[in-house]
């Protein structure tokens, strides 16, 4: 295992050797295909032999993941690894895959496991379920049921449903509140390319959304409007490939992940980050043919980021 983490450590180091100086430098955690924790210098600093989904760093350093289906975990899994490097299983999955965990401030964890019966739960650091209700997306296709399902500050979940093509707002008790559609307007034949993968809540009820397929980042208002939209007409080339994961920094910035970036164009970045002017300000770059999934910005310019996780 050692000898293992060593060779990726090397290989990620290698690889990230096309990563030019930029202004702004970032401290991250990858998720996917490869799974680590990359330095601003662009060297990486961990490794996890294993893919993964979607992970966090939590402050004390242990970091949660939520594994791929694998031989050892057929339905997947979510782990903490703390900083000593003890590994603890959180929730073997039960059905097709667990797609999401995400840490909550009361220390639960909220995860969502597709499947025939779909489903969120909230469950302790132990594994005891504190809430459990089926999600209303189609059942047909398992893996493209949901995604990155997050826990608001007033109790209820936001859940993009990708081939139903629309972010699913439930109660606490699982009842759908409304739902953010995310077809393209007038065009029904365009459903297919409007996937959404991620949704984050954030200022006075906002939400933006990543669409994988249609390559694009939408912000809704309050009111279920689109008022702001990122795609590559807005970028110095086709950046956007599959944008599954996105994260809002405090000062308003949002880093994007192209999971498909890397595949044949070895020239579009795999992270970016842009302004709301849509001003790119950093990117990372790899030569690996292997996208990041998801991912955590821990630290800009040397600082931890503090606050909230928005991703």
């Amino acid at each position: 295992m050692r000898i293992q983490l060593l060779l990726s450590v090397l290989a990620l180091s290698i690889f990230a050797g096309s990563i030019g100086a930029q202004d702004t430098t970032h401290r991250f955690l990858a998720c996917g295909q490869k799974t680590y924790i990359m330095e601003p210098d662009g060297e990486p600093s961990w490794t996890y032999p294993a893919a993964t989904r979607d992970g966090y760093v939590l402050d004390d350093g242990t970091i949660v993941l939520t594994l791929s289906k694998s031989k050892k975990y057929r339905g997947g899994a979510v782990i903490s690894i703390a900083p000593d490097g003890q590994e603890k299983l959180i929730w073997k999955g039960t059905q097709s895959e667990v797609n999401s965990a995400q840490p909550t401030a009361e220390g639960t964890f909220v995860i969502t496991e597709a499947g025939d019966a779909p489903r969120l739960l909230e469950i302790t650091a132990a594994g005891e379920v504190r809430t459990e209700f089926p999600l209303a997306c189609q059942t047909q296709n398992h893996h493209m049921q949901t995604r990155m399902t997050r826990k608001l500050a007033d109790g209820t979940y936001l859940a993009p449903h990708l081939l139903d093509f629309a972010v699913f707002h439930y109660s606490s008790q699982g009842k759908v509140l409304d739902k953010l559609e995310t077809t393209l307007p007038g065009d029904p034949e365009q459903k297919i390319h409007t996937w959404p993968f991620t949704a984050i809540r954030h200022g006075d009820g906002h939400t933006l959304v990543c669409c994988t397929h249609g390559n694009r980042v939408v912000d809704f208002d309050d009111q279920g409007e689109i008022v702001w939209t990122l795609t590559n007409e807005d970028l110095p080339g086709d950046w956007l490939q599959d944008p599954c994961g996105a994260q809002m920094l405090p000062g308003g910035n949002i880093v994007i992940t192209s999971y498909a970036a890397g595949r044949s164009d070895r020239q579009a970045p795999k992270l970016l980050e842009v302004t709301r002017d849509k001003e790119v300000v950093w990117t990372y770059r790899d030569d690996r043919q292997v996208g990041i999934h998801h991912f955590q910005i821990l630290s800009t310019n040397g600082d931890r980021l503090d606050g909230p996780i928005m991703k």
